[in-house]
Parts: C-alpha cells; sequence; structure tokens
C-alpha cells in the first residue's frame, strides 16, 4: 500500500497528515517531506487517522525527525494514533519519548 501525505502549514506550525502504511518503502517518502520543511517549523503535528502500520523503518524517521525538533527546541505531536500503532509504540518504550494526543 502507498503512503499519501498532506502538508499544511500554519505560520510557524506543520501538519502532516498520513494515509496508509508508513514502512520500508513509504518511509523515505515522509523522511524527504520532512527534511523539505523542518527549517522552517517549529511545531510538527503528525495525523495518523488514516495510517495505523508503522514498521521500524517508519519508527527511525519519526525518531530522527524528534531529535531534530528537540536540537532546534520545537516540538512535535502525534494526533490520532491507532491501536495497531499505539501497542507499537507501547512495546518500544517509545510512548514516552513522543507526545501523543
Amino acid at each position: 500500500m502507498d503512503l499519501k501525505l498532506t502538508t499544511n502549514n500554519d505560520g510557524a506550525a506543520l501538519t502532516v497528515a498520513l494515509n496508509g502504511e508508513l514502512n520500508t518503502f513509504t518511509a523515505p517518502d515522509l523522511k524527504t517531506v520532512l527534511e523539505e520543511k523542518l527549517a522552517e517549523t517549529d511545531a510538527l503535528y503528525l495525523d495518523f487517522a488514516g495510517c495505523d502500520s508503522v514498521s521500524s523503518a517508519g519508527l527511525r524517521v519519526l525518531l530522527n525527525t524528534f531529535k531534530k525538533m528537540r536540537a532546534k527546541k520545537g516540538t512535535m505531536e502525534f494526533m490520532n494514533i491507532g491501536p495497531n500503532f499505539s501497542e507499537v509504540l507501547n512495546i518500544t518504550g517509545l510512548d514516552v519519548v513522543f507526545n501523543l494526543k
């Protein structure tokens, strides 16, 4: 399955809605979009309403993005986490790293 990314810039805030699977094949697409937009972003909101499947490659992109946002003293929040992704975050201990809404 593909991953469709929809972005919405609101000043220095960026919302990215993910629709599809975040996996080995689609994680580079998310990485590219985020790298292009992070320089002018102070707050990043990732909306997972349409994405409930995240692989280790997707987690790697999310962790690297989190580190970049933290280094620039920005914020990063996950919204609309589904049960499958929530379970992955709980098992890996990342539920205490990421800000989940």
